[in-house]
């Protein structure tokens, strides 16, 4: 019998093909024609009769194109770039081609002591590249000083560093995009899925080997059911613009596995490519988008992989180093420093802020992604050294036509004094919300006098959020990220276990708010593991169930554990990579998880586009939230601040929306009850009355083997509620008592009835 097709792979084969069938564009002969080209664009641009170069370097004397062979290794000719325009070196060659390989050397002066470290003897990366070739393969000749030289950077390396340096690509842009439209999901119906491209399939049985680990995987049937079984509307990639690994870390037989070390901001990483070909990353996110899923681009631009004043000239130190970063005025031989990797981009300089517009643009326009989340937005925002939320960079996204309408969000922090940002980002922006995180994690912990801080980052942070007239939806609410303990993780260690990193589990976040439930890492203890089992069933359901957006960890779901590794950036190997063999107990959290998402998608409620108000609604008669205590009366004064309630219940409005659908039609939904109990011990609790004849039906509990009492449709509008009175068969009375099982959730909703 024949296998299937898989309409992805097959697909995928097609460009495959496509690909292989590239021309090279290399230059077998000598290139005997300079035109003076044109200062835009930059970078290296084909328009179908030749290719025009452009570069920017306002302190250089010279530039040199240097053209290389087919292999990258060897160095055919050098070109002058006579052409000067505004600081833009500029020149056309009508006989090169896509697929021509390229570098740069650039004279000046060698004054670190001024901020200048022009250095012709090293090869550079194009800033504006679109795509590499081979990797960076570290020696002294990639450093602009001698190493061990006693006057350090202040001495100059003759070397050539060609050999070992990755070269550039012109490409050329065409592709078969066809319908392809960005599924624009709004932000109250938006679930984001942080994954890493390398991560998520490397262990995958059902993607082909050739694929797995790639862009070309997340266009596989086996990874869009997966997505779309989850329920989730975006992916959030980690870092794919182009990186490189730190030499510290390759010389210990390590790598850079999350890609926060940039050194290409338009070319997408190729180590990530099955066919090493800018159009695989296409195909990927029209891939996507035909299922409705987003792409979301992880992205590092508040400083470069050429770190202080000791590291490599791979780039923009060598294109102009004073403009390209931020120095100390007094000092212009160092950096200054926002992200604790040695140096900061200069945002103030137009030229780089063009390049930082240029490349978001560039990802919008040319490759379809739908957002960009920014890594240390703060950096981004220092003006001279306080972060202004209304600074040049923040203005220029806001007003630029292409930028403005996709999903902007910012990690609100960097590593220096006055960069913690959360709640103050301007309008327009959405931040992960690291509050959120820790209140949670605390609260199910079973910490002390969190029952008001619950309810802050339950209800959306109105506190961080409202003052600056933004929706709870500014609110990017998550329990775990990439950096930091996996959802598993985080109910089995008490401690960090980062051994594996080679700095003797120095790195890493001490302050984790997790709890191993008895046991330290693995075991077959039946009581640890169904306890653990609870608490990840509660954490994932209020992450879900809150206002805000929630963003789950890719491998949350199918119980991914890093073994204790919170901070597993240099891990390329299996402590990072998903595992899918999944045991009953895994596939069992896995529909959980699916359950929850799909009940946050059919009932808005859960998603409110405004606050919580706590008070009537006009017309309503009831109010859109009521915080009640285990007696199912509304909480006083005085109960919010007791130390030791660790019980809660929230009573929803779905009648209190105050939301219309696209055709301004109002939208109602079912009202529902929450009960939170992170005591160890059962606590009862009454039900509250209803405002109509009605019960109330129990929907899931976290304690019960399985805690969801009934399926939901599977073919149900995601506009339209569902109708809960004929599909949970569990109800109880306004009145009764409901017993929440230690550290357990329950939800109920209303449903008519006697």
């Amino acid at each position: 019998m024949n296998e299937p097709v898989d309409p992805f792979t097959e697909a995928q084969a097609h460009h495959a093909q496509a690909f292989r069938s590239q021309p090279t564009g290399a230059i077998e002969r000598e290139i005997t024609t300079v035109w003076p080209g044109e200062p835009y664009p930059l970078g290296a641009t084909w328009d179908g009769e030749g290719v025009n170069f452009s570069f920017f370097s306002e302190h250089a004397t010279r530039v040199e194109l240097c053209i290389f062979d087919a292999s990258g290794r060897h160095e055919r000719q050098r070109v002058d770039l006579r052409e000067r325009t505004d600081f833009l070196w500029h020149g056309y060659l009508p006989e090169a081609r896509p697929g021509l390989i390229y570098g740069y050397r650039v004279h000046g002066p060698y004054q670190p002591e001024k901020g200048h470290r022009f250095n012709p003897h090293k090869l550079l990366i194009d800033p504006y590249a679109k795509q590499l070739a081979g990797r960076l393969r570290w020696s002294d000749a990639q450093f602009g000083y001698r190493i061990g030289n006693s006057r350090a950077d202040l001495s100059f390396d003759r070397r050539d560093s060609a050999p070992g340096m990755p070269k550039c690509v012109v490409i050329d842009p065409a592709f078969t995009w066809g319908d392809d439209r960005p599924p624009r999901t709004p932000w109250h119906d938006t679930v984001i899925y942080e994954l890493h491209v390398r991560g998520l399939t490397m262990r995958h049985p059902q993607v082909p080997p050739r694929l797995r680990g790639t862009y070309a995987a997340l266009a596989t049937a086996p990874v869009i059911e997966h997505l779309l079984r989850l329920g989730v509307t975006a992916v959030e990639l980690m870092p794919v613009h182009a990186f490189v690994s730190e030499r510290h870390l390759v010389d210990r037989g390590l790598s850079n596995y999350w890609g926060y070390n940039t050194i290409g901001f338009l070319a997408p990483e190729m180590r990530y490519s099955a066919f090493s070909h800018v159009g695989e990353f296409k195909s990927a996110v029209k891939a996507l988008h035909s299922a409705g899923i987003e792409v979301i681009l992880d992205v590092v631009y508040n400083h470069t992989a050429e770190g202080s004043h000791l590291g490599p000239t791979l780039c923009f130190r060598g294109a102009d180093n004073a403009s390209y970063y931020r120095l100390k005025q007094d000092e212009p031989r160092y950096y200054m420093d926002f992200t604790g990797t040695g140096n900061t981009l200069n945002l103030q300089h137009p030229r780089v802020l063009q390049l930082i517009m240029d490349s978001l643009r560039y990802w919008v326009t040319e490759m379809h992604v739908d957002g960009f989340r920014f890594d240390l937005a703060s950096a981004l925002a220092r003006e001279l050294y306080e972060v202004d939320r209304l600074g040049s960079f923040f203005d220029t996204i806001m007003q630029d036509p292409v930028l403005a309408h996709v999903k902007l969000i910012a990690e609100p922090w960097d590593v220096v004094d006055g960069g913690y940002q959360v709640g103050k980002f301007p309008q327009g922006w959405h931040e992960w919300n690291d509050k959120y995180r820790n209140s949670v994690r605390a609260y199910w912990k079973g910490d002390e006098g969190l029952i008001g801080e619950l309810a802050r980052r339950f209800s959306g942070s109105a506190d961080l959020y409202e003052p600056s007239d933004r929706k709870p939806n500014a609110s990017i609410n998550f329990i775990t990220a990439h950096d930091g303990f996996t959802l598993q993780d985080l109910v089995s260690y008490n401690g960090k276990h980062n051994e594996a990193n080679g700095e003797d589990n120095r790195d890493g976040a001490d302050d984790n708010h997790s709890w191993n439930c008895g046991v330290e890492g693995p075991t077959n203890d039946p009581a640890v593991r169904a306890l653990r089992l609870r608490q990840k069933r509660n954490l994932i359901a209020t992450l879900l169930l809150s206002q805000g957006v929630p963003m789950i960890l890719a491998g949350d779901e199918i119980g991914h554990s890093q073994q204790g590794n919170n901070n597993a950036y240099c891990q390329d190997n299996e402590i990072s990579w998903l595992d899918w063999s999944l045991s009953d107990e895994q596939r069992g959290f896995l529909d959980f998880v699916s359950r929850i998402v799909k009940l946050r998608r059919r009932h808005p409620v859960f998603a409110r586009r405004r606050f919580l108000k706590g008070r009537p609604i006009p017309g309503e008669g009831v109010k859109d939230v009521a915080w009640l205590n285990p007696a199912g009366v509304e909480m006083s004064d005085a109960e919010w601040d007791q130390a030791f309630a660790r019980a809660l219940g929230v009573y929803l409005g779905g009648a209190t929306l105050e939301r219309v659908d696209r055709r301004g039609r109002p939208i109602k939904d079912d009202n529902f009850l929450l009960l939170f109990n992170a005591h160890y011990e059962p606590i009862p609790f009454t039900l509250p009355p209803c405002r109509t004849v009605c019960r109330w039906a129990l929907v899931f509990d976290t304690s019960r083997p399985e805690p969801f009492t009934a399926e939901p449709p599977a073919d149900e509008p995601r506009d339209e509620p569902t109708v809960l009175s004929a599909l949970l068969p569990q109800h109880f009375a306004p009145g009764e008592r409901y017993s929440v099982e230690g550290r357990s959730l329950a939800l109920l909703a209303e449903v008519a009835g006697d």
